[in-house]
């Protein structure tokens, strides 16, 4: 048994292989990750087995198959197996959270409002992951219309200097009808925020000027900006981008495979009364 045991460990790896899905075309590095995660960690259907084992044992799991897309995903942003199990477990049981709720001005929203999943974003517009996230964001809510819609929320962060002024001018614009040209117009222009900039920017998305430019240099919408802040800080916002989706909190790595999937499971939880659907199979 013990030889076994030693040809089992120190034998040549091979491709991943996993019952239904194809995962040849990851790198060496992510599919060793992720085959580690497959021994390891155990599928949140419930069964006894780890995560592979359930795939082979009930090769009609869709619980096991999510959870392996999601831990595949994670695997591909560099993640070591111990980080994504760590993640998986914390994603698992935050639906167990009790529900977060927010004020949202709904000029900030896009999308319809009776969409199954609101995604709830706590943003700033000079932090560079923010950027990043942004057009996925946007391009899920258009070709997602009926599942999804999204509402975003200021969170300016201290570091970033233009941040407030920039929150200032969101907030002007939307209350002249402008909200969602000037936040593209400033996220297009993150890199070379400044005062001056933030003023032509407004102009260009035809905002009244002067009044335009008498706002900086006042408070006027900082504290707006501070509650925005707050409704986030008590809801566990340590970083921006955080999304929350129906009020949950969103723990993994935000890509467009993972928001995918995490909209699926928050309909599924929420249609099954806060469970996950069980497996028809079995």
């Amino acid at each position: 048994m013990g030889s076994i045991v030693f040809a089992l460990l120190f034998a040549a790896p091979g491709p991943l292989a996993v019952p239904g899905m194809d995962f040849s075309s990851m790198p060496p590095a992510a599919q060793r990750e992720l085959q580690n995660v497959l021994s390891d960690d155990f599928c949140y259907c419930g069964c006894p087995h780890a995560l592979g084992a359930c795939l082979r044992a009930h090769p009609t799991c869709k619980h096991a198959k999510r959870m392996t897309k999601l831990a595949a995903a994670q695997a591909l942003t560099g993640m070591a197996a111990t980080e994504i199990i760590n993640g998986l477990s914390q994603y698992y049981l935050s639906f167990r959270d009790p529900v977060k709720t927010f004020t949202v001005d709904e000029r900030q929203c896009v999308g319809p409002k009776d969409a199954k999943v609101t995604l709830t974003e706590f943003s700033d517009f000079e932090c560079p992951f923010c950027g990043k996230a942004r057009p996925m964001l946007e391009t899920f809510v258009k070709e997602n219309a009926k599942k999804a819609r999204l509402c975003w929320m200021a969170f300016p962060l201290p570091q970033h200097p233009n941040a407030t002024p920039a929150g200032q001018a969101v907030l002007y614009a939307r209350d002249h009808g402008k909200f969602w040209q000037m936040h593209d117009a400033l996220f297009e222009n993150q890199t070379k925020l400044n005062l001056e900039l933030i003023k032509q920017l407004g102009k260009k998305v035809g905002l009244t000027q002067p009044d335009f430019d008498k706002l900086f240099g006042t408070t006027r919408y900082v504290s707006d900006l501070d509650a925005s802040r707050n409704q986030g800080r008590t809801a566990g916002v340590d970083s921006t981008p955080t999304l929350f989706l129906n009020g949950h909190k969103l723990s993994l790595t935000l890509n467009a495979e993972t928001l995918a999937q995490a909209v699926d499971d928050q309909m599924e939880w929420e249609a099954n009364k806060a469970a996950w659907a069980p497996d028809e199979a079995r």
